[in-house]
């Protein structure tokens, strides 16, 4: 079921180092919301603050709320872990667990959960990898290592290991910047079709990506070296792309800087 991402008054510490500055914006369920801007501008750090991935690394911290239709994911009680498993996430290069099959690697999270029946789990592990539009290209070769895969088909067999829990919510660290321009492609297509069931966020440094896939775009940016990374504005996209409504987002995207 995707839901709604609100967040409000969020800034995101590392130890005594604040990366990113009182962002509010809300995400809206089965939509495709991309974040851009140069880089070190905290969009990634921004994005794992949606699923607390940035408490990975020692003294990150957070202020300010985000919320999960109405669930604070901050809030007092709420395990890191299962947020985890409410809001996936996929990475910039392609992750497979190295030494599992195919197979193995879209159940790993499935077994973590407690589901162990033989015949369910070939169930929701077809169903993935036909959701990652990979079933075709591996289903004769499942027990085969998921690292024997091409670099597109290992973000794809990355993408089915994380709708196999059915998460609310999918986010995308560049997910496409470590493959070729068909891999890209096919990536790109998948996005369009996933967000029928999961709300996504998207950081991308390919504005034509952002473009082309999402509903909304955010434009972070720093207002100088060492300052936090700020949000300077989102709406929805075509609006971003062909009349912002800050000077900064123009300068951005028409290449002056960046």
């Amino acid at each position: 079921m995707a839901k709604r991402i609100d967040v409000s008054g969020l800034s995101a510490y590392y130890g005594s180092h604040k990366a990113i500055d009182d962002i509010s914006m809300t995400v809206e369920p089965r939509s495709v919301t991309a974040f851009i801007g140069p880089s070190g501008c905290g969009k990634s750090t921004f994005l794992r603050t949606l699923n607390r991935m940035h408490e990975v690394t020692p003294g990150g911290r957070v202020e300010g709320k985000v919320l999960l239709d109405d669930e604070d994911l901050y809030g007092s009680g709420v395990d890191p872990v299962a947020v985890r498993r409410t809001v996936g996430m996929v990475f910039q290069r392609p992750n497979p667990f190295p030494t599992m099959s195919i197979f193995d690697n879209v159940a790993a999270g499935l077994r973590l959960n407690g589901t162990h029946k033989k015949s369910q789990l070939n169930d929701i592990v077809e169903q993935s990898l036909k959701g990652a539009n990979l079933w075709n290209e591996v289903k004769d070769r499942l027990n085969k290592p998921g690292s024997g895969l091409s670099g597109g088909q290992q973000q794809r067999l990355c993408i089915a290991r994380a709708i196999a829990v059915e998460p609310d919510v999918l986010l995308m660290d560049e997910p496409c910047s470590a493959l070729d321009p068909i891999s890209t492609l096919a990536i790109e297509d998948l996005i369009g079709e996933l967000k029928e069931r999961f709300t996504i966020v998207i950081v991308t440094h390919n504005m034509q990506q952002a473009a082309r896939v999402s509903d909304r775009t955010a434009f972070f940016n720093l207002a100088a070296v060492g300052q936090p990374g700020k949000l300077i504005e989102i709406d929805e996209t075509e609006r971003i792309f062909s009349n912002p409504s800050v000077q900064a987002t123009e300068d951005y995207i028409s290449g002056r800087f960046g």
